[in-house]
């Protein structure tokens, strides 16, 4: 899920669509057990406006909020929002030293058993993209016990916390689990929240149903709620066009490129001046360069260097096209993952992968990081790169965990049938009721 980030290193994309939309929820909750924070001054940013002025003006009124809650670090309000702020801004510009910001705003409470449910829910937020998986489920379960609802926490905020709640275990590859909490909140408790809440709801099952033998049956019921969804307004369209892009992906649909490129098209209609999101370009640039287009690739990332995710698909791209700036941008990577390996940092697994087998050529080291990913990430691209390296290697049993998944669920998946194909591994699909 993912993202990336220059010279400190960087692959933690939000990692899965779904909690990029339980951002928006947790920002409608308002702070809990606290004033909420009222902005004092016209310098503070309500709009980001399409120039590099904005984003000056963006990062001057941060630092007009850090230096507030600098004077009185002990309010909520404000840290929440800060908080709020670095978070989104990570999100979308890839920069991981924003999670440490946001961190940094909560620093009274982070450490804390029990802090409060806005902070708890923001901790969860923060160590998922840090890919600390099992400790953000500890904070989300805790705010999701029963009788929770009835202890000072809003309906919105749990929501939220169901949400990131199925947006880990979609991501750990507990498909089951996550639909069990989307159906939750497509039910009678959430039903106030009205599609706030129940669009996002029903597109959690829609995808984890194409991800477990139904992918015709996923896709139309996606189909439809982006249909629903432009009745009401388009409020989700960019989201919804994306896992529609993702699933046609999967299906081997030629349709996938129109449904990238319409999210890339709605997200910069409905966030004027703001660049769209890591997750989305990654996505489609990596369709590009699965459909041998890696100057198409390297036009639509142009200027994205900054962001390491992005960077490596840079460089996939100038090498397939004998570009020289792929040389350059290697030495890069190589510096960063280095200096991401003197820290211990195995976080960035999938990428690392991909840079040994795609642009450093060692398979055998593509499939030892593979194989550490996927003991803590088992999305369809997690599993790709671990059946890639596998067969790249010559160690057809270390993607057997892959094809035990497709047999298992009946997962629809073109690009990993190809490389089963290339394998000479024969996939007969689970019966699903």
């Amino acid at each position: 899920m993912p993202a990336a980030f220059p010279p400190f290193f960087c692959f933690r994309l939000p990692l899965r669509k779904l909690a990029v939309f339980a951002l928006s929820l947790v920002c409608t909750a308002g702070p809990v057990q606290a004033t909420p924070f009222v902005p004092k001054s016209d310098s503070e940013v309500v709009e980001r406006l399409p120039s590099r002025l904005a984003d000056a003006e963006s990062r001057r009124a941060q630092r007009a909020l850090r230096a507030q809650l600098q004077a009185a670090p002990q309010q909520l309000g404000l840290a929440v929002q800060l908080a709020r702020e670095s978070i989104q801004r990570a999100r979308t510009l890839g920069d991981p030293r924003e999670y440490g910001q946001a961190e940094a705003a909560l620093a009274p409470w982070w450490a804390l058993a029990s802090p409060p449910p806005v902070v708890r829910l923001l901790r969860a937020t923060i160590r998922q993209a840090q890919h600390e998986f099992s400790t953000a489920l500890v904070d989300l379960d805790a705010l999701l016990q029963p009788g929770a609802d009835r202890s000072g926490i809003p309906l919105p905020l749990r929501a939220q916390a169901e949400l990131t709640r199925a947006s880990v275990l979609q991501v750990t590859g507990r498909w089951r689990e996550a639909a069990a909490g989307c159906a939750r909140l497509g039910g009678p408790l959430y039903a106030a929240l009205g599609a706030s809440v129940r669009t996002p709801a029903q597109a959690c099952l829609a995808e984890l149903d194409s991800l477990q033998g139904h992918a015709a049956r996923g896709a139309q019921a996606l189909e439809l709620l982006a249909k629903e969804d432009a009745a009401q307004g388009g409020g989700e369209a960019s989201w919804l066009a994306l896992l529609r892009a993702e699933l046609a992906e999967r299906r081997g649909e030629p349709g996938a490129q129109a449904l990238f490129r319409q999210a890339l098209a709605l997200q910069t209609a409905e966030r004027p001046g703001t660049p769209p999101d890591l997750y989305t370009l990654a996505a489609y640039a990596d369709w590009l360069l699965d459909h041998q287009r890696p100057r198409d690739a390297a036009q639509l990332l142009a200027g994205r260097e900054d962001a390491d995710a992005l960077l490596l698909r840079l460089a996939i791209a100038w090498q397939d096209s004998h570009d020289p700036r792929a040389t350059g941008a290697i030495a890069t990577l190589t510096a960063r993952f280095d200096a991401a390996a003197q820290r211990g940092d195995t976080s960035h697994g999938r990428e690392q992968a991909r840079y040994e087998l795609d642009l450093m050529k060692r398979p055998a080291a593509a499939l030892k990081h593979a194989q550490t990913n996927w003991a803590s990430q088992r999305e369809p691209g997690d599993a790709l790169i671990l059946a890639r390296a596998a067969v790249a290697a010559g160690d057809a049993t270390a993607a057997e965990p892959v094809w035990q998944l497709l047999r298992e669920t009946g997962c629809e998946d073109a690009r990993l049938r190809a490389v089963a194909r290339a394998a000479g591994v024969t996939l007969t699909a689970a019966a699903q009721p």
